[in-house]
């Protein structure tokens, strides 16, 4: 599968959280902690209705539906604060993804990263994990106008790489993801994550190829 999906591939895109690290758990315990501090409890679709937001969205969301009294920046400015040291100490590359970064690199393949969270948790992150090195790229949907399923993020990375969306592979763990890599006119691959294997069906509907992880790309080795 690994030749097929890279052929004529000059650039791969990865989104970050439940794709190139486990980190969705995080995002359970830090929601129970904030809406706890404002006396409120986390509605059973709230991830549904947040999926793919950037990070701004989220938060213009929770703050006007549920009429949250904090600025959008100190809301932003709160969850970084509760993520940090998770993020840095505690979340983990998905398996066979340093490796495949690698060999990626080895290829002359440019790596980058487009993500829906915030613009410091992503560097803490890639710094932690010791691959920031690797990409030649990293933005987050705050920047563009609109998050996922719109592929203004998948495309605003691919200008910054000097790429056409065309020769780009997408890596995504979410519907959502997947849809605005094929609306950017990318290949796509869906990654399985444990916060939504309940949408694993939709997501391999949706996407060119699916990965439980990076250790099937790595059998036989890259060369």
């Amino acid at each position: 599968m690994q030749q097929e999906m890279l052929a004529n591939i000059k650039a791969v895109i990865f989104d970050l959280d439940g794709t190139l690290v486990d980190s969705m758990w995080i995002w359970e315990a830090i929601d129970r902690e904030y809406f706890k501090r404002h006396g409120l409890k986390v509605p059973d679709d709230l991830q549904q209705q947040i999926s793919g937001m950037s990070f701004s969205e989220t938060a213009n969301y929770i703050k006007n539906r549920f009429d949250i009294s904090d600025t959008i920046e100190e809301m932003k400015e709160a969850w970084n604060r509760m993520a940090e040291e998770k993020y840095e100490k505690e979340v983990r590359l998905k398996n066979g993804a340093m490796e495949f970064l690698q060999n990626l690199k080895l290829m002359g393949i440019k790596l980058g990263v487009a993500t829906s969270n915030s613009k410091h948790l992503v560097e803490v992150s890639l710094h932690a994990r010791g691959i920031r090195h690797l990409m030649d790229s990293v933005h987050t949907a705050c920047e563009v106008e609109h998050g996922k399923p719109s592929p203004d993020i998948y495309l605003l990375v691919a200008k910054d790489l000097e790429v056409p969306p065309e020769e780009c592979l997408v890596f995504e763990d979410i519907v959502e993801g997947i849809q605005a890599g094929k609306r950017a006119g990318m290949r796509t691959c869906a990654v399985d994550d444990a916060a939504s294997r309940d949408s694993w069906e939709a997501k391999q509907r949706e996407a060119d190829y699916s990965i439980l992880d990076y250790d099937d790309l790595l059998t036989p080795a890259l060369d």
